[in-house]
């Protein structure tokens, strides 16, 4: 697959979030040569190594942990070594429901950690390494609960929320330096993170996330929706008044 404005065909792919379901299926969408090399990062290497089977091509592991921010520089030197990545897709996340995060707050921290801090400094590392060398992408993947968060999702809405607008800003900071940042913003997903919960209106997969990822890296967006009709409740979800918003159940 080839990137405009970017190196030509892709020779490094890293996804942080090894695992991720809609990680996976992004880069199951890209048309990745059999020269491409594909670096799973994540936790447990038995996962990332069966993940990677799923995908069917080889794949390198490598041991990355979204809370452990000290060590995310020396995880980016160490990538970096063997080439910076041309591609970094940012799917690293944890969704605790509302009710544990409000009774376990260190489950609440382990998601702001995981959702939030650990995306802004990994990527920092690698978007800097991107703007010496003067080319590369980085997907991130926020959320339709970035746009108002609700009661019933206040800390995981916050966490998508500062995350798209790191993402943003970010983006403004590498305008002009050869580095792109795709923003994602998927609506409700139907996968193993949502299992059990009653899908929302416009509720996708990670299959469609991963479409739509690939034909946006292929153009020049900087935002895709999925679907895209999401960006239309989005703008409707924003002027509801708020006594209204929070009697509202889905």
């Amino acid at each position: 697959m080839s990137i405009p404005n970017g190196p030509g065909r892709l020779s490094r792919v890293l996804l942080l979030g090894g695992t991720s379901e809609i990680g996976l299926a992004i880069v199951s969408a890209l048309d990745l040569g059999p020269e491409t090399e594909v670096i799973l990062a994540g936790r447990d290497l038995q996962r990332l190594e069966a993940a990677g089977k799923s995908l069917g091509r080889p794949v390198e592991v490598a041991s990355y942990d979204a809370m452990e921010t000290d060590s995310h520089q020396a995880f980016v030197d160490r990538l970096g070594a063997g080439g910076v990545p041309d591609l970094v897709i940012a799917a690293s996340g944890v969704l605790v429901p509302q009710e544990q995060a409000e009774r376990d707050l260190r489950q609440a921290a382990t998601m702001i950690e995981t959702n939030f801090t650990g995306h802004v400094t990994a990527l920092l590392g690698f978007g800097e390494a991107m703007r010496k060398r003067g080319s590369g992408t980085i997907v991130v993947l926020s959320s339709v609960a970035a746009v108002r968060p609700r009661k019933f999702n206040s800390v995981y809405g916050a966490t998508k929320a500062a995350l798209d607008a790191f993402a943003r800003g970010y983006a403004d900071s590498l305008h002009g330096t050869g580095v792109r940042v795709l923003l994602v913003r998927p609506g409700f997903v139907i996968g193993k993170m949502t299992e059990g919960m009653a899908p929302a209106p416009l509720a996708t997969t990670p299959g469609a996330v991963g479409a739509a990822v690939a034909k946006a890296l292929r153009g020049s967006k900087s935002v895709v929706w999925v679907p895209a009709p999401l960006v239309g409740l989005a703008a409707v979800m924003k002027l509801i008044p708020r006594p209204v918003w929070r009697t509202m159940k889905s």
